[in-house]
């Protein structure tokens, strides 16, 4: 019985390490796209704002209107 709940034990144990190393990957990877979508945020509004006088493209109608 002792033998089987060790056994038990040391597979729990496995999963919960693995499942935390999936977590920190997921979290680094959700930082690093945060910064992305961040990044292209700020060109974006940097390129409305040039003053260019042209009509954001997202504000655009598409050409079938």
């Amino acid at each position: 019985m002792t033998e089987h709940l060790e056994e038990r034990i040391a597979h729990l144990t496995r999963a919960v390490e693995d499942l935390s190393d999936v977590v920190a990957r997921h979290a680094r990877e959700i930082d690093r796209l945060t910064r992305v979508a961040q990044v292209l945020a700020q060109r974006e509004a940097e390129r409305e704002s040039d003053g260019t006088g042209t009509i954001p493209l997202a504000d655009q109608r598409p050409p079938h209107w």
